[in-house]
């Protein structure tokens, strides 16, 4: 019998898109933590729904979290500039929160060849980039006790709000 992909999770195309891509840029190290999940799912099923039905979405998230979709699929679907440069920062959110070993930098190397994958995609000009990335930045050393899950979901609340 044949593997057959989970149902499609009670959530926009372009949630999900932006789902599949902040994913694929937390599994860029090969890693990905279950507490860290843990924390997203709870995160973006708040957004994306209300009341019973987030326990029901956060089983289908999960799913979709465990897939690591490659950026070339998901980039081409997003629908807007704003979308690129929300892409952008939740991505180096991502990457930038945290080291998988006290010795290693918060970017390892492998998280800095997705990044720059990303970049290369998403086809954002480099001062554009740079504002992101400060911004960023900015975030990262205000929030340090939120969390990155903290970080990512005020982000997307500020995107779903336009």
């Amino acid at each position: 019998m044949a593997v057959q992909p989970p149902p499609p999770p009670s959530i926009t195309p372009r949630q999900m898109n932006l789902l599949r891509i902040v994913a694929y840029m937390a599994w860029s190290d090969g890693q990905l933590a279950l507490e860290e999940v843990e924390l997203m799912l709870n995160r973006f099923s708040s957004l994306f729904a209300t009341g019973d039905s987030q326990k029901q979405l956060q089983e289908e998230l999960r799913d979709y979290l465990m897939q690591n979709i490659p950026l070339e699929e998901s980039i081409p679907k997003l629908e807007s500039q704003q979308e690129r440069e929300l892409v952008l920062k939740l991505g180096y959110e991502v990457i930038a929160c945290s080291a998988r070993t006290p010795d290693e930098p918060n970017i390892n190397e492998k998280e800095e060849i997705a990044y720059q994958k990303l970049k290369q995609l998403l086809q954002i000009s480099p001062h554009v980039v740079e504002r992101i990335e400060i911004e960023a930045k900015t975030e990262i050393n205000q929030q340090q006790k939120g969390g990155i899950v903290e970080m990512m979901t005020r982000g997307l609340e500020k995107f779903m709000q336009n």
